[in-house]
């Protein structure tokens, strides 16, 4: 019983983490009193400029909150186990070094040779990238639980899932040759794109080409009425985001007129973080990090389909979904659009959001 107590506060005090409290903003020896009358949110504003400075404040902060990185305490240089560890970072090159060896000796005979025998192709294609996604996977001394049935090759269905790191497709694709949504990367990322991933329907776009998205929306119409195609994935959140929140889903998903299957992915953090902070680091460096982890741990979770009801937007749709996804890995919901993260708010946006501040604290004041 005390456990369970204990539990609950625990939960209690980490919600109040997140909870902004008003007084800190407040200019000293000023509090929130009760109000005597009705207030209305013009009266609020005027009568308190520093709340509208707290309400930028905390807008920025709830926002910046849901790409913070918070590695664990290092831990690996204990005398005992730094042996230990050496050895598994040498036995974990190995193994993606044998696995490239592998898969590179396979798929490109594989695809160069069978150019008249599309079916075997394909289906030698996807085995294989299972096969070196699971070589990455155990380099990184996965342990990796999966729930629910697998996914399999159907028409009119699309996959959707959270996102932490790019890792999350591979973690994902070792089970099943999936096709996914992606954005276009430079370097070694691009060149595996254009090359290996292709080969299973893979579809990239390039975030500041405008024309992209009519181009990828007709790609993904045509991808999902296939029988044969690789079953179909994608990221809503559209960013990598630290798995502790989930920001907006895009809405291009939804729109597709076919049953949505939400896929939802938990990392535990004890042994590595496995959110790519893309702005600190490289895609290199990130999974340089993670061979050099004890292990990265996480389960996978595939949920039950779901179809747009009656009288549903797409937008709706979408929340829905990621309402069952936050349910399922214990993500907090927040009101953001991803893509802020790679542009700045404009001020005419930061305004709206600190009406919408304000109109809340109002509305807690009349509820007292």
């Amino acid at each position: 019983m005390s456990g369970a107590a204990a539990s609950l506060k625990s939960s209690a005090s980490e919600l109040d983490l997140d909870r902004p409290n008003i007084e800190d903003y407040l200019p000293s020896g000023s509090s929130i009193q009760e109000p005597t009358g009705k207030l209305r949110l013009r009266d609020l504003l005027d009568i308190s400029p520093t709340l509208t400075e707290a309400a930028g404040a905390i807008v920025d902060d709830s926002f910046t909150r849901c790409f913070k990185s918070n590695p664990p305490e290092p831990w690996n240089w204990n005398i005992y186990l730094f042996p230990l560890w050496c050895c598994g970072v040498v036995v974990r090159v190995l193994i993606l070094t044998i696995g490239w060896i592998i898969f590179l000796s396979t798929f490109i005979p594989v695809n160069l040779l069978l150019k008249g025998h599309d079916k075997l192709r394909t289906k030698l294609e996807r085995s294989l990238v299972e096969l070196i996604c699971s070589f990455f996977v155990a380099s990184w001394t996965g342990v990796v639980k999966y729930h629910g049935p697998r996914p399999s090759m159907r028409p009119k269905q699309v996959f959707v899932a959270n996102h932490t790191s790019m890792i999350d497709f591979i973690i994902l694709e070792q089970m099943t040759a999936f096709a996914v949504i992606m954005q276009k990367h430079p370097g070694w990322v691009g060149l595996l794109q254009s090359t290996i991933l292709e080969s299973i329907g893979c579809i990239w776009f390039n975030r500041t080409e405008l024309k992209d998205r009519e181009v990828v929306a007709k790609k993904l119409n045509d991808h999902v009425q296939g029988a044969d195609n690789n079953p179909l994935l994608i990221f809503p959140e559209g960013t990598c985001v630290n798995n502790h929140y989930s920001v907006m889903f895009k809405k291009g998903a939804f729109e597709l007129g076919c049953s949505v299957c939400p896929v939802a992915i938990k990392y535990n953090k004890i042994f590595v973080d496995a959110f790519w902070n893309s702005r600190k680091q490289s895609f290199t460096m990130h999974l340089l990090q993670l061979m050099t982890s004890w292990a990265v741990v996480c389960d996978v979770w595939y949920l039950e389909p779901q179809v747009l009801k009656p009288g549903e937007t797409p937008i709706e749709f979408a929340e829905r979904i990621r309402d069952i996804i936050c349910a399922r890995a214990g993500l907090k919901k927040v009101p953001w659009d991803g893509y802020l993260k790679h542009s700045r708010p404009s001020p005419k946006y930061r305004e709206r959001k600190q009406q919408s501040f304000a109109e809340s604290v109002l509305q807690l004041l009349d509820d007292k």
